[in-house]
């Protein structure tokens, strides 16, 4: 009977680009299962979700109301199974899901669907300039790159003039707060200006999960100098028929402190 690898070491240490990379794209490779598994429900086949709040975009409609995504171009990344893009495909726009983990895009085999799978960093992005009227990207590659510019400079060189771009992440305020959705998830116990990366490493100190912190500020100046112009930021707070926890989530801390951050941007 074979051992069991031992528990990755979690620590806060500097990751760069590669090493980001090659971590996340090896852990949801091989977590992709066991996150469809648990969240498949929550997400459905064909919905689109922002968030563990729950926030929908039909009724949200942050890329813009649903009858006029017929015939849009839009790239989601970060799709995972690709659930946001098979809704877009039903509104009959024509979406390309792109995602850094090619057994999450199993996954998206397997629902099934008729728009591409592209298999692919964000930070590279396989097209060329001016392909897409939107782009979207529900909690994917922006919050585990060490670099979110050179995404979002990507998105805008394959955005058309006018182009928009939402993205949401993990509301910046939660990083002062341990991940735990019950009580002890509601003192602040490290500083919200710590950029210091969050790593799960093996016993050689190699990475196998990294995700980044930047302050809100930090984004909003990512958004900027990358060179769109942000039109809004949403604060989804959490809703009563919610009783779900999604990791450190909950209802309880849901009520209380933010725990996504949604950025529209346009491409001037």
């Amino acid at each position: 009977m074979s051992e069991r690898p031992p528990e990755p070491e979690a620590t806060r240490r500097a990751a760069g680009v590669t090493e980001s990379a090659r971590a996340n794209r090896g852990w949801w490779d091989r977590n992709a299962d066991e996150y469809q598994v648990e969240h498949g429900t929550f997400l459905g086949d064909d919905r689109f979700v922002w968030c563990p709040e729950g926030l929908d975009e039909v009724e949200a409609e942050l890329l813009g109301p649903a009858e006029e995504l017929k015939g849009k171009d839009v790239l989601e990344i970060g799709a995972g199974a690709a659930q946001c893009s098979r809704w877009l495909a039903a509104q009959g726009a024509r979406p390309v899901a792109l995602d850094l983990s090619h057994r999450q895009l199993q996954h998206a085999l397997r629902i099934g669907g008729s728009f591409p799978l592209v298999c692919a960093d964000a930070a590279v992005l396989p097209f060329a300039d001016g392909s897409f009227d939107l782009a979207c990207s529900a909690y994917g590659a922006l919050p585990f790159v060490a670099d979110p510019r050179l995404v979002l400079r990507e998105v805008r060189r394959v955005l058309r003039p006018g182009g928009r771009f939402v993205f949401s992440v993990t509301h910046p305020i939660r990083w002062a707060f341990p991940d735990e959705p019950g009580p002890e998830g509601l003192s602040v116990s490290a500083s919200y200006f710590d950029r210091t990366p969050y790593v799960e490493q093996d016993e050689e100190g190699r990475a196998v999960y990294v995700e980044h912190h930047r302050t809100l500020g930090d984004r909003v100046r990512d958004v900027v100098t990358s060179g769109f112009r942000l039109v809004d930021l949403v604060e989804p707070e959490w809703p009563d028929w919610n009783t779900s926890e999604w990791g450190g989530w909950s209802p309880l801390r849901g009520h209380l402190i933010p725990g996504t951050a949604i950025f529209v941007c346009v491409r001037d």
